[in-house]
């Protein structure tokens, strides 16, 4: 585990619920005002278990971005700063990918976290 990793970086928000040699779960909760640290994910699928509102900041970029319960989302390999701007917690699953992507590059989407 590298020192960016969020399980290392905030492990009082992210924990692991399954791995094996191609892919990692990991499960992301917080509350309004909470903030990460800054941290890496691989290419990844988020699945979001309710709605909310963060700020997701990679580098010198942020972005808003309002999510609802149920949703589905391809994030790309990224590093990020997420905070929690909304009056609800966030809860969501991220199933990250160990295999590398053809031509995956890092992006700066609507992450969980």
């Amino acid at each position: 585990m590298s020192h960016d990793d969020p399980t290392v970086t905030d492990p009082d928000l992210y924990s692991v619920l399954f791995e094996n040699e191609r892919v990692r779960v990991l499960q992301y909760r917080d509350e309004p005002g909470d903030r990460t640290h800054m941290h890496r994910h691989p290419d990844s699928v988020m699945v979001t278990l309710t709605d909310f509102r963060r700020r997701v900041t990679a580098g010198d970029q942020s972005v808003d971005v309002e999510l609802r319960a149920g949703e589905a989302r391809w994030l790309g390999a990224q590093q990020h700063v997420g905070e929690n701007i909304g009056d609800s917690r966030t809860h969501s699953v991220f199933i990250e990918l160990k295999e590398p992507g053809p031509s995956s590059g890092p992006a700066l989407g609507p992450s969980a976290a």
